[in-house]
């Protein structure tokens, strides 16, 4: 079983929001999710992708 990483500082979901001053997850959960993951409960996160800026960075050329 391939264990499923999930470093927020990593993912295409971790946002710099102005408004709160921080970075937060952009992926919206329902309220099962949002329990689970406040608790703590989850030992990975379902949603992480990696965010690769050299990859966007190569579309562009």
């Amino acid at each position: 079983m391939e264990k499923k990483i999930s470093n927020c500082e990593d993912c295409v979901f971790y946002d710099y929001d102005e408004d709160l001053d921080s970075y937060v997850c952009t992926m919206n959960l329902d309220e099962d999710e949002m329990v689970r993951f406040l608790s703590g409960k989850n030992q990975t996160c379902p949603y992480y992708r990696y965010y690769d800026e050299y990859k966007s960075v190569q579309k562009q050329n």
